[in-house]
């Protein structure tokens, strides 16, 4: 089982009063009752909206509600004062003791401290990255990629039923660009006299990946299939002598690569899910004739867009879906005028999959491009569903690598593009997650390589792995000069911790408290970055700590003739970095021993 919060048991301390005070309050009105840290240390440990929330229901001014309810949380046996605050707020200051004794729960809960059942075991899908398998993974990817990653593992922490989920989107006039791209490598490996101008000529759209990643490609089908996919003399054949062997040849080898970049960056998805098998399964046909059955499709002609028409746009007629029944802005064509499907049909095809598949909630994670999709495919899961709230989507802006102030330049080998491997042989993979989560999904980031191999403050990945190397350097000086029985989280539990009264220890006690609280807030709002927020504030309080305890030898950790306050400073530091561990755990990010 979770630990309890302490922001939680404070609540339900809270409700219990209400019940007391207000007999019968409304459910929903209850349900609405938060207490949240304060603003300022000044004002106490925490605050309820109680007041503010109930005082309409009761017929009571909020500020008369808030002092009645002041007056009875005050005899809490947790609660040390209690004080009306604004328009019906109360602030709660804690017992000391009481805050003092979740270090000890953080010691026996372990890792575990922060988990919570908020998610109820709903299966939840967490689609990302999902790229089209026509060349390496860029930085835009590797974004997407870690916060997918990063939101996965929060919900897990929160208690949800998480699959991670890569959509391969190797169906499509992209990746028979791809084909044409390999073919001519293929070509080139066979030495044909054809130059690129007038093979271009031949190629639908032109020849779109020039990247130096296909030659291996190339490379493969000459020497499995010799000159058997080129005609005679080694020239160019029809498309249908060779377009399907080479494109399965070319998404196999770009797919292969994703998935080494994936490992390199550490993320692992459960489930690989492929839009040819699906649209070869029928699912496309078969979710058309549902919606077509439940009376959710006409055929008609749309209005002329304003603006930049979109591909799916036709003056003839198509089978429309009624998207705006479901809220969207205009219907969406399903099939076009010449009996073929849409890509929205795909799309719609694959959401049906997993919501067939038992999930009852679809996150998927996506560039800020496709912002103008979102609509539409909220609309379709709706009908799908039959409900509110099944599906939503994280956006991921575009990130900038920059060095002395300047946007790298492009990378040779893929041609256009920084990829996810330059980034992490330049950074490694650690500072790479934590970077890219120091920023909430949806703005616009630059990734200074300059910044991130700083050894200071400024450089978030350091400054937090630098305090978790230092809380385990005070434990294994402690554990080599009083022995390993002495610094185990058992015995740290149960010191007396009555000897943690300075400023600066009660701080940093506030602030591991409250991690459970982040977990269930971040996983709750789908934000990440608010891990990484937490750990930088954290590391800041226990940094703070450290350097009290260099100025003033009464702060220091390990005092051989005070061993009571010493057991307390330990229990404290274990607690620290158990916390630092779990939050670098959810965003995939190791925790280092040692700074070198």
């Amino acid at each position: 089982m979770p630990h309890p919060d302490l922001f939680a048991t404070l609540r339900a301390r809270v409700l219990a009063t209400l019940e007391s005070l207000l007999p019968g309050a409304d459910t929903a009105a209850l349900a609405r009752v938060e207490v949240s840290p304060t603003r300022e240390e000044a004002h106490g440990d925490m605050a309820t909206n109680a007041a503010l929330v109930l005082a309409r229901e009761a017929k009571r001014k909020p500020a008369e509600l808030a002092a009645e309810l002041a007056a009875a949380l005050a005899a809490a046996p947790e609660i040390a004062a209690a004080a009306p605050a604004g328009p019906g707020f109360v602030n709660l200051r804690l017992h000391p003791a009481v805050l003092r004794g979740e270090i000890s729960a953080i010691l026996r809960a372990g890792e575990s401290y922060g988990e919570s059942g908020l998610g109820a075991g709903i299966p939840v899908n967490v689609e990302y990255v999902s790229a089209n398998p026509t060349g390496p993974m860029h930085v835009g990817h590797c974004r997407g990629a870690v916060v997918g990653d990063a939101l996965a593992n929060l919900l897990a922490r929160a208690g949800y039923a998480v699959t991670k989920e890569y959509y391969i989107n190797d169906a499509g006039a992209q990746v028979d660009a791809l084909a044409w791209a390999a073919y001519w490598r293929y070509l080139q490996a066979l030495d044909t006299p054809l130059d690129e101008a007038a093979f271009d000529a031949q190629v639908p759209g032109g020849l779109q990946y020039r990247g130096d990643y296909l030659i291996a490609v190339g490379e493969a089908l000459l020497a499995r299939h010799g000159d058997r996919l080129a005609a005679p003399g080694a020239m160019p054949a029809g498309p249908a002598h060779w377009l399907a062997t080479v494109r399965a040849a070319a998404v196999a080898a770009m797919m292969a690569a994703i998935r080494e970049d994936l490992a390199l960056l550490g993320v692992d998805p459960d489930v690989f899910t492929s839009e040819r098998a699906l649209v070869g399964s029928g699912a496309v046909d078969a979710v058309i004739a549902r919606l077509g059955a439940a009376g959710l499709l006409y055929e008609g002609v749309l209005e002329p867009p304003k603006g930049r028409t979109p591909e799916d746009w036709e003056p003839r007629a198509q089978t429309l879906f009624r998207a705006t029944q479901f809220g969207d802005d205009v219907d969406r064509p399903l099939r076009k005028s010449d009996g073929s499907n849409t890509y929205f049909a795909n799309d719609i095809a694959y959401h049906a999959d997993k919501l067939d598949r038992g999930f009852a909630h679809l996150i998927d994670v996506w560039g800020a491009d496709h912002g103008g999709y979102v609509a539409r495919l909220k609309a379709a899961v709706k009908a799908l569903a039959g409900r509110e709230g099944a599906f939503e989507v994280v956006l991921c802006q575009i990130v900038r690598v920059m060095r002395a102030g300047q946007p790298v330049k492009m990378s040779k080998r893929a041609g256009t593009y920084v990829t996810l491997r330059d980034l992490i042989d330049e950074v490694g993979r650690d500072a790479v997650r934590f970077t890219m989560l120091t920023r909430k999904s949806d703005a616009q980031m630059e990734f200074d390589l300059d910044a991130v191999m700083a050894q200071s403050r400024e450089n978030p990945v350091f400054y937090v792995q630098y305090a978790h190397a230092r809380a385990r350097s005070v434990l294994r000086h402690a554990e080599a000069e009083w022995g390993a029985a002495a610094v185990a989280a058992a015995a740290l539990a149960g010191a007396d911790l009555g000897s943690l009264q300075s400023d600066a220890e009660m701080a940093l006690i506030r602030r591991l408290i409250a991690w459970p609280r982040t977990v269930e807030a971040a996983a709750a709002a789908r934000e990440p970055h608010r891990i990484a927020f937490f750990l930088y504030d954290l590391a800041a309080d226990f940094h703070m700590l450290w350097n009290r305890g260099r100025e003033d030898a009464r702060m220091r950790f390990l005092i051989a003739d005070r061993p009571e306050e010493t057991s307390a400073r330990l229990a404290l530091v274990a607690a620290t970095a158990i916390v630092v561990r779990s939050g670098l755990g959810v965003l995939g990010v190791t925790p280092v021993e040692e700074m070198r």
